[in-house]
């Protein structure tokens, strides 16, 4: 309290005191001035910085670069074409994607779009969360994710992705956390063949061997495969041919498998080594008519071609 008294006192008696007088040879401090005027004309640029972008169909090139959607993995089956082939089929469902956020090179530096997938009750957000939300004006979104794309390939906000993003025959990429499988040893996480069955081995049937040299270099390599945590990270799978899509129910059938459980969230976008042709994609995605029906429509299948592929060749 007394410390505080006195520093009380002494501001007091400075302001008592009145303004201090400047001597000829003293410098006076120059103050900076600030104008609404520079202010109005920050406003007026960041205002024709701002760009107007539009839901309408383009134009894509060999350079665009689409955005990917989020999908839901609902589990695996097995389909017969109309040769009679099995085809393995991955089931991924596309539960309501939307664009929850655009980013722009004169906002944020990148030009890249925010998708948001499913739902989600507010009182099971964050608050920074619910904040961002309303904030872009869309529902609450249970899964976000960010896809970079080209300046062209931008959509408002708002803006629904559907299954009719893709084009049955198509690759894509398809990226997922693999399944956790726990602390493994060598022969299951890596492959290894293990030490000998009978002979020569004792209580080490399963073991990984040798790890290193011997005094030199005395120390064992970083990287070494050895016993350890299996699973549970973020993998891709490339090239996952599109066999059928079900724009009624959002649904993609594609072959092969894809990483992650069932129910577990997968990202899906356009292949990078066997890209797709331009001509057939929808681009920046697919609008529909303002008079479809999805109800009425059928499922999509790639086509296969009109050659047998078991009928021998002559």
């Amino acid at each position: 309290m007394l410390a505080a008294s006195r520093g009380l006192i002494s501001r007091l008696r400075l302001l008592s005191r009145g303004p201090r007088t400047h001597s000829p040879t003293q410098p006076i401090p120059q103050l900076r001035r600030f104008s609404v005027e520079t202010l109005i004309d920050e406003y007026d640029n960041s205002n024709e910085l701002s760009r107007i972008i539009e839901a309408k169909p383009a134009v894509m090139t060999p350079n665009s670069k689409r955005t990917g959607v989020i999908a839901v993995k609902c589990g695996m089956s097995a389909l017969w074409d109309k040769w009679g082939a099995r085809v393995p089929i991955s089931v991924l469902w596309l539960d309501d994607n939307i664009v929850s956020q655009v980013k722009t090179p004169e906002k944020e530096g990148i030009t890249a779009l925010q998708i948001g997938c499913g739902q989600k009750k507010e009182k099971h957000l964050t608050k920074p969360e619910v904040g961002h939300f309303r904030a872009q004006g869309v529902p609450m979104k249970r899964k976000l994710r960010e896809f970079p794309v080209t300046e062209d390939a931008l959509l408002p906000v708002g803006t629904s992705i559907g299954v009719r993003h893709f084009v049955p025959g198509q690759y894509v990429d398809v990226t997922g956390i693999t399944r956790g499988k726990g602390f493994q040893g060598g022969m299951k996480r890596w492959g290894f063949k293990g030490m000998p069955a009978s002979h020569g081995a004792s209580l080490s049937h399963r073991s990984i061997g040798s790890t290193g040299q011997r005094d030199a270099p005395g120390k064992v390599f970083k990287g070494k495969k050895m016993p350890g945590r299996m699973g549970g990270k973020q993998r891709t799978v490339k090239n996952v041919w599109v066999y059928k899509i079900d724009p009624a129910r959002n649904l993609m059938w594609v072959r092969g498998q894809v990483p992650g459980a069932e129910g577990n969230f997968v990202f899906i976008k356009d292949a990078v080594y066997k890209k797709p042709d331009v001509s057939l994609l929808p681009f920046p995605t697919y609008f529909a008519p303002e008079d479809e029906d999805l109800t009425e429509i059928e499922p999509l299948i790639a086509d296969l071609g009109d050659a047998d592929p078991f009928m021998a060749a002559d």
